[in-house]
């Protein structure tokens, strides 16, 4: 017994096999200016105060390293904080937040500033080592919900399950498959009222555990480099995004036709195949922007090259495009062909431009062209190669750079750990850089192509890691086309715009296997509610175009892609709200109703809000009835206006040709009039939709020319526009920049405002939302497509001046 005795204390103090042992005591604590700088037992480490509501967290078992991160481009702001030492403590305290650090064992904890506990370390877990594997282990608290972490399966709130971060290509992927793509480190928690954000900043295998498998604590670790995390307090979940967004930046605006709608296939080959779909797009009617070309354009899957025979003049293709309105994407891959006389691959070659061996050599690894050398994007070398070489695309009248298998995927998926990398200057192993490595490449890609292009380029990238938002889109990767997958993608793009990235899309229609009728109507639906839009299909799966479906399909998904071609000035209004503070276009409802328990069960889960305004059902093709949650407020029924109490559930019957949508009391919406894609002007009237409410709002209304940088140089149309019950007002604020806008006149549409509440000069009108239903009655019978009471909505048109305009309503 006592030898048994022997070993579990050996186990317990670190000494022996296991290894395992925690930071142990502070034996010593230096204040410089925001920050502490901490000697304990078994550590060392320091606590720096990033913002009144933001501090960071860094130990390790030796000397800290050099301090860079991928993710993270801004510092610390000078923020005033209080120092308190005690023999047991030392207290930092801002404007907003108490940070209380023990002394035996280390321990942190953080409040409120009346002295609520926000989230602390597990009394005697704290942070620990088990060898080179670094946990940090927090108190769970009382019904405390988990939510976000980015492109992760399972539901809303993630109380109760693992995840693992290691960037991984998964075909077809299972809708509990973990490991995915890319990798977010970044939560939020929340529990009494009170909210909080953690970002974990460590590129190594990373595992968040929100109480899987224990009832006592959520944690974060890695599998080497050091513990280094922020903290993150808000009041709202809106404002702990917007801190998080400041470290790690922000997405830059991007071209007004990435909005639109994008067809895709594996692959459209040859040239007369890519000009039929787009002369079909345009003979039916159905607005797109762009084209996307997967590798079959290439010559045997070699990145820079075309084939010749599938497109002998790719300029010129290009130009054809483009004088009808298409814009065109391509796909590249990191896997450069080993091959002599490949003039891409001798010119990296000479650059010193792959990622090697120990013995510098260059690592190679099997994929779609053959054998293949691996640009190491992480060093200056690579990626000035990498811009170099992507120039040839923007000479051959290419908009859009899709950046794929950048995880990185290789055939066997098994990447030596000894393959090593630049590490900006600083060599690190492939264990340490696997995880950024689709972050820098979309870098590459969007600071080469932005040089070359002379406008904003697009950027659409399937792995990649926290800061990603700076470079690139994110699309979530081989799906299937099941119900399933659609809900979860869902999910997933709103995980995404809690870690900050706004301009996420899936597969819609689903990547492999073939939808039914109704499923791909349904999904096609939602996806007009995407940021990002692309129906892609896999080879040998049937198409995936509109017309592949049938008349009564097509009609409906021309009628919501016509909608969201209206809704382009809201949409583009909110991607530049996304610029100035972080927060997404598709939102989970969990961004606005965080304490509302009914919105992370199952049923409710799916739910997400387009911008502030719209609230969105999913559901899958095959059911007759949903059931809908409506939270606070009132609602109106996007289709009819009946207002709708929030705060209840009800059973809607569902229809192909219908997708429940529904507005926010208090809204304001602008739209245009419809267009076949962003090139073509729409008319000279902005229609602002505005839905009376008991509180008012105020909408940014955002316009440029979207497509060049003459923005950042003051040529924008910006305004705001207020609705105010209380003083029973609508104002149109001054205009701010120097850009024209497209709108000589901006016509009102009052929603649930009375018959004496018109404006003077106000006239009835149809609501034109009603041409969404047009299918209803032509192919649908069991839907009632009758005129309900308080369809009828107001209108007033005025003049689009630069100056206040101030509309009373009686």
């Amino acid at each position: 017994m006592r030898k048994y005795l022997f070993v579990i204390g050996l186990f317990l103090t670190g000494k022996g096999f296991g290894q395992v042992h925690s930071a142990g005591n502070i034996t010593s604590i230096k204040v410089q200016g925001q920050q502490l700088v901490l000697n304990m037992q078994h550590a060392v480490g320091e606590v720096t105060v990033y913002s009144p509501t933001v501090v960071r967290v860094r130990l390790d078992q030796r000397s800290l390293g050099r301090d860079f991160s991928y993710a993270v481009v801004n510092g610390p702001v000078a923020t005033h904080i209080a120092v308190n030492q005690t023999p047991e403590a030392v207290t930092l305290q801002t404007d907003s937040l108490k940070v209380v650090i023990s002394r035996k064992p280390f321990h942190v904890a953080f409040y409120t500033r009346d002295g609520r506990v926000i989230n602390e370390d597990e009394q005697g877990l704290n942070t620990s080592w088990v060898n080179s594997f670094v946990t940090t282990y927090k108190h769970l608290q009382e019904g405390e919900r988990f939510i976000g972490l980015g492109e992760k399966t399972g539901g809303l709130d993630k109380r109760g399950n693992g995840y693992t971060n290691w960037n991984s290509d998964n075909f077809g992927y299972r809708t509990d498959k973990d490991p995915l793509y890319a990798t977010f480190p970044f939560y939020i928690g929340i529990h009494h009222g009170l909210r909080y954000g953690i970002f974990f900043d460590n590129s190594w295998q990373t595992d968040f555990n929100f109480g899987a498998s224990t009832d006592r604590f959520s944690s974060f670790g890695a599998h080497g480099g050091e513990m280094n995390y922020y903290f993150i307090a808000g009041a709202q979940v809106a404002d702990i995004i917007t801190s998080y967004t400041g470290l790690t930046g922000r997405m830059k605006l991007p071209p007004l036709w990435s909005l639109g709608y994008q067809q895709n296939r594996y692959s459209y080959y040859p040239e007369t195949e890519v000009m039929r779909i787009a002369q079909t797009l345009r003979e039916k009617k159905i607005p797109a922007d762009g084209i996307t070309l997967d590798i079959h354009y290439m010559d045997k899957y070699k990145v820079f090259t075309w084939d010749k025979q599938r497109f002998p003049d790719p300029a010129a293709m290009s130009a054809k495009l483009a004088a009808m309105g298409f814009k065109l994407t391509v796909i590249v891959d990191p896997g450069v062909k080993r091959e002599e006389g490949y003039e891409v691959y001798e010119r990296g070659k000479k650059a010193g431009a792959f990622i090697k061996y120990p013995d510098s050599t260059d690592y190679n690894g099997q994929v779609w062209p053959g054998w293949c050398a691996f640009p190491d994007f992480t060093g200056v070398k690579g990626r000035a190669w990498w811009e170099k070489e992507i120039g040839k695309y923007a000479s051959d009248g290419i908009s859009g750079i899709w950046n794929d298998m950048n995880e990185i995927a290789t055939w066997g998926q098994k990447m030596p750990d000894n393959v090593l990398f630049n590490n900006e200057g600083e060599t690190a192993s492939h264990l340490q850089m696997h995880n950024v490595y689709g972050l820098n490449m979309a870098r590459a890609s969007f600071e080469g192509f932005r040089q070359h292009l002379k406008r904003r380029p697009f950027v659409l990238t399937r792995s990649g890691y926290a800061g990603l938002q700076r470079y690139s889109a994110i699309w979530t990767g081989d799906n299937r086309s099941e119900e399933d997958h659609m809900l979860l993608g869902v999910r997933m793009l709103c995980n995404l715009g809690l870690a900050g990235v706004p301009f996420t899309g899936m597969d819609v229609g689903g990547f492999t296997g073939n939808p039914s009728v109704g499923l791909y109507v349904r999904w096609m639906q939602v996806g007009s509610f995407n940021p990002y839009m692309r129906n892609h299909t896999a080879v040998n799966t049937k198409s995936g175009e509109p017309w592949a479906y049938g008349e009564q399909a097509m009609e409906i998904v021309r009628n919501y892609i016509a909608l969201r071609y209206r809704l382009l000035p809201y949409a583009y209004s909110n991607f530049y709200e996304a610029t100035q503070n972080g927060l997404p276009l598709m939102r989970t409802l969990a961004l606005d109703y965080t304490d509302d328990a009914a919105i992370y069960r199952p049923a409710f889960e799916n739910q997400f809000m387009y911008g502030r305004a719209f609230m969105v059902a999913p559901f899958t093709g095959s059911e007759g009835f949903g059931n809908i949650y409506f939270p606070a407020g009132n609602w109106y029924d996007l289709y009819t206006d009946k207002v709708i109490k929030g705060g209840q559930e009800l059973v809607a019957p569902l229809t192909m040709s219908k997708l429940p949508v529904y507005v926010r009391e208090g809204s304001i919406v602008p739209m245009q009039s419809l267009v076949q894609h962003t090139g073509e002007l729409p008319s000279d009237t902005l229609l602002v939709h505005v839905y009376a409410g008991t509180s008012g709002s105020s909408f940014l209304y955002y316009e440029d020319d979207g497509t060049g940088y003459n923005y950042e140089k003051g040529d924008y149309y910006r305004r705001s526009i207020t609705y105010d019950p209380a003083t029973r007002q609508l104002v149109l604020g001054k205009v701010q920049g120097n850009y024209p806008s497209k709108f000589k006149f901006i016509k009102f549409a009052l929603h649930g405002f009375g018959e004496n509440e018109l404006i003077a000069g106000g006239q009835k009108a149809g609501s034109e939302f009603e041409s969404l239903l047009t299918p209803v009655s032509k192919f649908d019978p069991q839907a009632d497509a009758s005129e309900p009471e308080g369809h009828i909505i107001r209108t007033i048109t005025v003049s689009n001046g630069a100056g206040e305009m101030v509309l009373k309503y009686q």
